[in-house]
């Protein structure tokens, strides 16, 4: 099995033509949230935090019928836009942050989508994250890449961060990749992290960049949240 030969700072800096190599083994990279407008993938975004997209596209069909935009969801009852999601972690919350950003973009905004990150972020459950993939994928005018668990794992396998943070992550790839490589960057390496490079198991022998990642044929330990130990029950005691 053949070893890595390029240390992490030479991975950085040949990171955009790294970038460019994956891109040509997921040519269809794209965010794999369904939506029609800026208001849907803002929604579908906010419900995708520690949920799969699979899922989210689940419920969302019927949850843009019955509120198609912000004038609609800024008006539901909590109890009905529940009954719509609860199939998802943290519904609750999810729809306190559906409902609180359908207000704010109505009563501060015409009901449209803004076109910048204070405004973006200044929503209810609205983060960096959340923003730029809103920026991104509707305008192209991201400001910053998108961070998510299969980004930053894989930016970490492949040297160009040694943070574990998110933000810092972000700041790293910012200065490592060209802007307009942003958006598409976040959505290759998603790919990249479904398909090829998992948390566990990542499957070095069939990966197409493997003789320019420090961390091949060794990754499954870098990039990954340790698990809790598992707790053993305590033995009964034995009767006498």
């Amino acid at each position: 099995m053949k070893k890595p030969n390029i240390t992490a700072a030479a991975a950085k800096k040949i990171a955009p033509e790294t970038l460019h190599r994956l891109g040509k083994i997921h040519p269809d990279a794209h965010c794999e949230l369904d939506h029609e407008g800026a208001f849907q993938l803002l929604c579908a975004t906010v419900l995708s935090a520690q949920t799969t997209d699979v899922a989210v596209n689940k419920i969302t069909p019927g949850l843009f019928a019955k509120y198609p935009d912000a004038a609609a969801l800024a008006k539901a009852k909590p109890e009905a836009v529940e009954a719509l999601i609860n199939k998802i972690g943290m519904f609750r919350q999810k729809t306190k942050n559906l409902i609180g950003l359908s207000k704010a973009l109505v009563e501060k905004h015409g009901g449209e989508v803004p076109k910048n990150m204070d405004d973006l972020v200044a929503l209810p459950g609205v983060g960096r994250k959340t923003a730029n993939v809103v920026l991104g994928v509707m305008w192209n005018i991201p400001e910053g890449v998108v961070v998510d668990t299969h980004v930053g794992r894989i930016t970490q396998r492949l040297g160009w961060t040694k943070n574990s943070d998110p933000a810092k992550i972000e700041q790293d790839l910012v200065k490592l990749l060209p802007q307009k490589e942003w958006d598409q960057a976040s959505h290759i390496l998603i790919f990249h992290g479904r398909r090829i490079c998992f948390a566990i198991k990542p499957n070095c022998e069939g990966c197409g960049v493997n003789d320019v990642c420090p961390c091949a044929f060794k990754a499954e330990k870098v990039g990954r949240k340790n698990a809790p130990p598992r707790k053993r029950p305590a033995a009964a005691a034995k009767t006498r």
